[in-house]
């Protein structure tokens, strides 16, 4: 289910080490850190804006980080930060909008825990101050369509790069394995979920196969990449990356748990569908078949609500006394019935054909 972290707080009497490590690292003479600040967000992960000034070596100067590390515990369907470093390199190298990777950390005794530092990018990632802002209808089309775009440059990565071979090839078909995936989660979750695994068993037998394997962020979503002054400006959160089927990425930013309640905008809750299609096809040509996304809709609502179930149990049982984490776990009903009602009209459509 989840497995537990032993951070230490960032803060100045514990800032010595990581600016030793940082200059060595980095080959500065000296690295001072002046402030550490804790992000918002970020329930899986920890994230921290980092100002340092670097004196000598190739970053040099005033610069502004974003470290990121696990928070007190983990899901265990999610990378490790060494690993998460590997996929947002490789996609950095492919000229995919990314905080740029600086350094990964594996020693632990440094803040307590693995991180890694990227670059600090500007913009809004609030989800639900994205879908509310006023000027959504003028910029939401355009930034719908560089996400098409930034999504088809990450279904570009194939399993054949070898700089990803840290990443396990799926045993089943794409659908199979995150089905697998999600099993096993629940499967130490604190409740049984009759409708989740109803839901799951379905899935499994309607699987509608996969013609191409790809790198799939595993998290594309509204709330998980950055806007500034009407455009995007980074694609973050890759810990749920892996080899599957490209539909599984646009499944999941389609949904209508992602859209913050603007349901009549299917592309994240911030534009039409075609805008978001648009972009992607310009880059991908007709990799997707939209009769597919139904399917992975459905999917993209159970793996909220089975990580949703693993949230509200780090609350309940776990002794992380959240808000966050006990509120995410009221999700799973809500989220339980998209699922059903995404299969009473799948099944309808198709038994209508």
């Amino acid at each position: 289910m989840t497995t537990a972290s032993q951070n230490k707080p960032l803060g100045q009497g514990n800032y010595a080490e990581l600016e030793k490590w940082a200059a060595s690292t980095l080959g500065a003479t000296r690295i001072e850190i002046a402030r550490a600040e804790r992000l918002s967000g970020g329930a899986v992960q920890e994230n921290w804006r980092i100002d340092a000034l670097v004196q000598d070596g190739r970053h040099e100067g005033a610069q502004r980080w974003v470290l990121r590390t696990d928070a007190d515990a983990s899901l265990m369907v999610s990378l490790d930060r060494t690993a998460e470093f590997g996929v947002v390199s490789a996609a950095h190298d492919a000229g995919v909008k990314v905080a740029a990777p600086i350094a990964r950390c594996e020693n632990s005794d440094v803040i307590g825990s693995q991180f890694v530092l990227q670059t600090f990018e500007h913009g809004e990632g609030q989800g639900r101050r994205l879908t509310r802002d006023p000027g959504l209808d003028t910029w939401g089309p355009a930034v719908a369509r560089e996400l098409g775009i930034e999504l088809a440059k990450i279904h570009q990565i194939r399993a054949t790069d070898t700089s990803l071979g840290f990443l396990p090839q799926p045993m089943l078909s794409p659908a199979k394995s995150e089905v697998a995936k999600l099993r096993a989660a629940l499967d130490k979750a604190a409740e049984p979920r009759p409708a989740l695994e109803y839901t799951l068993t379905w899935l499994n037998d309607n699987d509608p196969g996969s013609e191409h394997l790809t790198l799939v962020h595993g998290d594309f979503r509204t709330g998980n990449y950055l806007v500034s002054e009407g455009h995007l400006s980074a694609v973050l959160d890759w810990e749920f990356a892996h080899w599957g089927d490209p539909h599984e990425d646009i499944g999941w930013f389609t949904a209508k748990c992602w859209r913050f309640g603007n349901n009549h905008l299917p592309g994240g809750g911030i534009a039409k569908l075609a805008d978001f299609l648009e972009g992607y096809r310009s880059i991908a040509g007709d990799l997707i078949d939209e009769s597919q996304l139904p399917y992975w809709q459905i999917l993209a609502a159970a793996k909220w609500a089975a990580i949703a179930v693993l949230q509200g149990d780090r609350y309940r049982t776990g002794g992380e006394n959240s808000l966050e984490l006990a509120l995410t776990g009221l999700m799973v009903s809500e989220l339980e019935l998209e699922a059903l009602d995404g299969i009473k009209a799948y099944e309808k459509d198709h038994a209508s054909r």
